[in-house]
């Protein structure tokens, strides 16, 4: 849709002046990381599917131009991300209210995510009955990921311009510095929309999350070609995951309150994380058991499905009471929690799963990535790669919340924290 408004470059400059606070690493994090992150997906993809598997071989196996260009691949991206924006419209599911925005009004947003995943379940069903080559997918990885890129690039690119048609208070704060680098990457406008179509809440988690979940199964059914059947730890992996995206989008209706939807612009930072980075490095294990299969007992299978129960139950017990809170604090399952007032009317839970530590929510994120490593033994390091990464990333994650709410609730959130002294594991950190 062609913008009808002038850019509202007398606003643009007003902000520029006042959101000068800049994240992951200002303009150099913001030129170095659309560099380095794609070559990491296509680095990683490689190695999991090199007889050696080793992150640290040196000088890397580096693919050929034919290895990264299929024209199949460009029509599988493009047709897959146009059927979720099919279904994303689908008049089915309730339409929920997201919080309110500076302007004081409220955008909706369709929840029907869950039907999207469970017709495009249907779909992939339809397709092995025919005798569709899914396992071709393993094939298909790296000209897939090199497709998915570049349409990350591409809407980045398109989201920068647009911006400079919205008006000042849907811009995000933080994402209009006025440096062209930084805002490209961080994001500029914090709910780009055509018409009713929010293009950040579908990417957030439709295409590429559910994308996760047919690359896995891909994945499954190479193994099946090879070995006859998939192994026990290919089906765990598989499980787990497709459990972990059922799970978000099951409860899609909770995103709307997450720091990605509220604070973040929609920049390159999460196109890319949304369409590339989420379904070609999360299920790394699966492409990684296609070459190197592993025996596993059924005694550790058993340990390995407790810790992710136990991890899946912390994860979802405290999203929901925070939720919960944040919608109803006079519902009956959080009317009875302790809290903290704040300055701005808001009251801060210091009972329940949030009194036990700040973020319960990422100690279960953390136990669940675990276990997905587990199946894949411990003769490679690349199987917990996203163990490692998705660490880093909560701790950086709870860092910028820890800002943010100290600016936002002041001597509130100081008396918080020395309630709640652990960050995200109790009595270590």
């Amino acid at each position: 849709m062609r913008p009808t408004m002038k850019p509202h470059s007398q606003a643009a400059k007003h902000r520029s002046s006042q959101d000068t606070e800049r994240e992951f690493g200002g303009t150099l994090g913001a030129v170095c990381i659309p560099i380095f992150l794609p070559l990491t997906v296509l680095f990683l993809i490689c190695v999991s599917r090199s007889p050696e598997a080793s992150v640290l071989q040196w000088p890397p196996s580096l693919p050929s131009t034919d290895q990264l260009w299929d024209p199949l691949a460009l029509v599988l991206i493009l047709g897959w991300i146009g059927l979720h924006a099919l279904l994303y419209l689908m008049p089915v599911g309730k339409v929920s209210e997201g919080l309110v925005l500076r302007d004081g009004t409220r955008l909706k947003y369709p929840i029907n995510g869950f039907h999207g995943l469970c017709i495009s379940g249907v779909l992939l069903m339809l397709l092995l009955g025919l005798g569709a080559p899914l396992g071709y997918l393993f094939e298909l990885l790296l000209p897939l990921a090199v497709c998915a890129i570049a349409v990350s690039f591409l809407l980045s690119v398109y989201l920068y311009i647009r911006s400079f048609w919205a008006p000042s208070h849907a811009l995000a704060l933080g994402g209009n510095t006025g440096n062209p680098l930084y805002d490209f990457f961080i994001g500029r406008e914090l709910n780009p929309r055509i018409g009713d179509f929010d293009l950040k809440y579908f990417c957030e988690l439709r295409p590429g999350l559910i994308g996760w979940v047919v690359i896995n199964l891909g994945m499954l059914m190479k193994e099946v070609e090879l070995r006859g059947s998939p192994s026990l730890a290919m089906i765990l992996v598989n499980s787990f995951q497709l459990l972990y995206v059922g799970d978000a989008l099951w409860n899609e209706e909770a995103v709307l309150t997450t720091m990605d939807i509220v604070h973040d612009g929609f920049g390159f930072m999460l196109v890319f994380g949304d369409l590339a980075w989420v379904p070609f490095t999360y299920g790394l294990q699966a492409a990684f058991l296609v070459v190197h299969p592993q025996a596993l007992s059924s005694l550790g299978a058993a340990a390995i499905i407790a810790l992710n129960g136990f991890g899946y139950y912390i994860f979802r017990k405290s999203n929901s009471q925070k939720n919960q809170f944040r919608r109803d604090p006079s519902h009956p399952s959080v009317a009875g929690l302790e809290t903290i007032a704040t300055a701005t009317g808001k009251r801060l839970l210091v009972s329940g799963w949030w009194g036990l530590v700040r973020h319960p929510n990422y100690l279960g994120d953390l136990l669940m990535a675990l276990a997905w490593s587990l199946p894949c033994g411990f003769s490679h390091l690349l199987p917990y790669f996203y163990v490692i990464y998705f660490t880093v990333l909560l701790i950086h994650r709870e860092a910028r919340d820890e800002r943010q709410c100290r600016a936002k609730y002041g001597l509130a959130w100081d008396t918080y924290c020395r309630r709640v002294p652990y960050r995200i594991f109790p009595y270590i950190y």
